[in-house]
């Protein structure tokens, strides 16, 4: 798909699949009772076509976003949230849980029973109860079927069934730059499903034997993550896709006063799952590429691009993207399929793409096509340069692009750009390391701050002692464990 492609949302090609007839049979049998909320739901999808959709996904997100490569984390999380869905009213769904490689602070559900934690998530979390509480909330969202319903809703809409205001999903894009070829995007939840979601969160903890405050604890920690705007990866942070936590921090409140539940019986786990976080990658991991000022570092792959001077840039997982500040032109680079150059120009040309004097040439020592194109955008004429050069067994394909009627004001920018493509042999990026997570048991009272100091830690104390959900200058016991962040940032 070429990078100004349309950008879909997860399942929609699943659900382009479904006909208008069989939607209009499906409505006659399309109000069932819900099992989590015992209520009356509009579906117009059975639960086969559910998990379809969210396996589907599933491997997009996989390969968009990358899992974090630490097996032992993975098979924790996926046993923890097999216990906590078994307690569910849809146990037999094909429920996986996974852990997102991105720093952002956030957790996500799709059809069927696909839940994602990000690493970022994990690090700030302090108990295992409180991670039960997370994984229990968006179980919520799968078996009260949130996402079914409004597409549910979303497709009668369409068919012109719908009556009054009908709810259709909305959506928050990943990639923040202009049309860059990530299609992949995000539901964002109605404050109703939060609520109810908050609700049966509580429900499968008391179930699994955990104490739901904790969920309590976690909303804290939202508020002082979006507070500090925690991260800058690929994802979108927690108040996109998750909104109000503030109110639902109050409600969780009022909901552990009123209940009549046994708390002191139930498990936190606190030591034992904050010595699990012990190694994990915190922040951006620039093994995955880094910005030097407009200069972009790939010590895994070892290349090296330059942006034009004051263009906004971004590092996703299977692209790395310029922007005009005023949105007027793009610069994206990813691996093309093809294993040749020209064999990868013509892939690209065959999209609908419209190439004028392709030549072959060297970039960087290495082998590559270029040519000008043009293309139709949804309507309107685009002008642009594509260069597909080979590194390291691979093609990569870099694309500058503009309307037509722009395209000389940046045709030199495209081409200084693209012609900067190198091998990296700078040998402190080619060395860089991941700032990382590192557990330590303190052995008389202290402060976030002290810990500070006493290590000259790579983040700040505010971020240190977010990291910790306490204030900086907070007394901690003797004994306590607490997470340090240790590394050097890349130069």
């Amino acid at each position: 798909m070429p990078w100004f492609g349309r950008r879909l949302a997860p399942g929609s090609i699943a659900l382009a699949r479904l006909s208008a007839a069989g939607i209009a049979a499906a409505i006659v049998v399309s109000c069932s009772v819900n099992p989590a909320t015992g209520k009356r739901q509009l579906s117009l999808i059975s639960e086969q076509q559910e998990i379809a959709m969210g396996r589907e996904a599933d491997q997009q997100i996989s390969q968009q976003l990358g899992l974090y490569d630490d097996d032992e984390l993975q098979r924790y999380l996926q046993d923890l949230g097999g216990r906590l869905a078994a307690e569910s009213e849809r146990p037999d769904l094909p429920w996986t849980f996974r852990v997102v490689d991105d720093e952002v602070v956030n957790a996500f559900a799709l059809p069927g029973g696909f839940i994602y934690v990000t690493r970022g998530l994990l690090a700030h979390m302090g108990a295992e109860a409180e991670l039960v509480g997370v994984l229990g909330h968006e179980i919520g969202h799968v078996t009260a079927r949130h996402s079914v319903n409004q597409m549910s809703k979303g497709m009668l809409a369409q068919l012109g069934l719908g009556v009054g205001t009908v709810l259709s999903p909305e959506f928050a894009s990943v990639a923040g730059l202009a049309q860059t070829g990530l299609s992949l995007l995000f539901l964002k939840y109605g404050r109703d499903d939060e609520r109810q979601s908050d609700e049966l969160a509580f429900r499968y903890s008391v179930r699994a034997g955990y104490d739901p405050r904790s969920l309590v604890d976690v909303f804290e920690v939202l508020e002082r993550v979006s507070a500090r705007s925690q991260g800058a990866g690929n994802l979108p942070g927690w108040l996109l896709t998750h909104p109000q936590p503030e109110a639902r921090r109050e409600q969780a409140e009022k909901v552990v006063r009123e209940s009549d539940v046994a708390f002191d019986d139930l498990r936190v786990n606190r030591e034992s799952f904050v010595r699990r976080l012990d190694g994990v990658v915190f922040g951006a991991d620039p093994r995955q590429g880094y910005f030097r000022d407009q200069r972009f570092l790939h010590p895994e792959m070892r290349f090296e691009l330059r942006f034009p001077r004051s263009w906004k840039t971004m590092n996703l997982r299977q692209a790395v993207v310029g922007q005009q500040p005023d949105g007027e032109a793009v610069i994206a680079l990813t691996l093309a399929a093809e294993s040749d150059p020209q064999a990868a120009a013509r892939a690209f040309a065959a999209q609908g793409i419209n190439p004028v004097g392709e030549w072959r040439d060297r970039i960087g020592g290495q082998r590559a096509v270029s040519y000008f194109f043009g293309a139709d955008l949804q309507g309107t004429p685009i002008g642009g340069l594509a260069v597909f050069v080979e590194h390291q067994d691979r093609v990569f394909r870099m694309l500058g692009y503009t309307t037509e009627a722009a395209f000389d004001r940046y045709r030199d920018q495209f081409e200084e750009s693209l012609d900067s493509f190198r091998r990296l042999e700078d040998r402190r990026a080619l060395s860089v390391q991941p700032l990382r997570v590192e557990i330590e048991r303190i052995e008389r009272p202290t402060t976030i701050e002290e810990i500070w100091k006493r290590y000259d830690a790579p983040i700040s104390v505010e971020d240190l002692a977010l990291l910790n959900n306490v204030d900086p200058d907070q007394r901690l016991e003797a004994g306590a464990w607490v997470k340090r962040v240790v590394g050097e940032p890349p130069q």
